[in-house]
Order: structure tokens, then C-alpha cells, then sequence
């Protein structure tokens, strides 16, 4: 990797690898660094130091989530959560930062996910198969050339997104409360 602060980390649970690889392989191939663990990490490195420096540096966070981090009430990647909702204490409302990726049909209002994550748009890629949408989206978000706005309103949280372009944190706002 050769600039962490222009990389997308991926954030998955080790059930959800191959998932998260193909979503890693797609996004590298359009040119957009990925830190993935299982291609930056080397043996003898200390991974959780390198994690943890990777999540403090990179641009934006992908968390995969499914119906296994639903289920895995403990695991690594929860930490991983952690530390990325805890660098958005550090950020202006309106970077985007958190772009949360449902590969099943998880439910949108999943408690076992973090608050954080569930007041973003979450983009659904079956299987972490990215749409070239999504892609697109990542890479112009990377290069500076689109921003939330902070003009999103509360009330379109929905994780129907079809094309998985409303990735975007909202300013200040809440999502309003959602039945299942």
C-alpha cells in the first residue's frame, strides 16, 4: 500500500472472506487502493498494530456486514468497528467516511450493528459483487471530486438502494425509527 490515506479498508468477518475479497478485487482493479489483511498482512508483522494504523489513516471504511456479524456476538472486525466509529468523533459531519455493505439480506435496523453505521446509507452488494456504480462512487469519493453535502435528509436512510450510490454519512441528523 502506498498511501493509507488515500486506501479504502475492508472490514469483515473471517466467514465473509471471500466476499470481501471479490469486493477487494473489483475495487482494485478499477485502481482504488484496498487494504485487505489477507494480502497486506506479512508474516512476523504485528497485525494489530498495523490495523489499527490502517483504520486511523484511511480514507473510507467499508464494513461488510451479514447475517454471520449478526450472529458473531464477539470477533475482530467488531473492534474494527469500533475504532471506526470512534475516528468519526474526529471528523466533520459532512466526510463521508463509513460505507457500510450488506452482502445478505441482513435488515437495515439490525441491532447488533453499531448506531453509527445504521444512520448511513447502507449499499447492498450480493455476495460483494460491486456494481460498477459502486465502484465509481468509491473512486470519486476518494479523489475529492464528491463530498456529502450534509443536504441528505433524515428521512432517506432507506438500504434500498439499488445502484449503491448513497453511501454518505448525513450531517447532524438521525434516521427516524424504523419498523420491521
Amino acid at each position: 500500500m502506498t498511501d493509507s490515506s488515500k486506501a479504502v479498508f475492508l472490514s469483515y468477518a473471517s466467514q465473509d472472506a471471500k466476499a470481501a475479497e471479490q469486493l477487494c478485487n473489483a475495487l482494485r482493479a478499477a485502481g482504488i487502493e484496498v487494504w485487505f489483511d489477507q494480502s497486506e498482512l506479512r508474516g512476523g508483522d504485528a497485525w494489530d498494530v498495523s490495523i489499527r494504523k490502517q483504520i486511523k489513516s484511511c480514507a473510507l471504511f467499508i464494513a461488510i456486514i451479514s447475517h454471520t456479524t449478526h450472529e458473531r456476538r464477539e470477533g475482530y472486525f467488531r473492534l474494527e468497528w469500533k475504532l471506526a466509529v470512534d475516528r468519526c468523533h474526529l471528523m466533520d459531519a459532512d466526510i463521508a467516511f463509513l460505507l457500510p455493505v450488506v452482502i445478505d439480506d441482513t435488515r437495515d435496523n439490525d441491532e447488533r450493528v453499531p448506531e453509527r453505521f445504521r444512520e448511513v446509507h447502507w449499499t447492498r452488494l450480493p455476495n460483494g459483487t460491486a456494481t460498477p456504480a459502486f465502484v465509481e462512487r468509491v473512486r470519486r469519493l476518494l479523489s475529492g471530486e464528491e463530498q456529502s453535502t450534509g443536504t441528505e435528509s433524515a428521512g432517506t436512510h432507506s438500504n434500498t438502494d439499488r445502484q449503491g450510490a448513497r453511501c454518505l454519512r448525513t450531517a447532524g441528523s438521525r434516521p427516524p425509527h424504523r419498523v420491521s
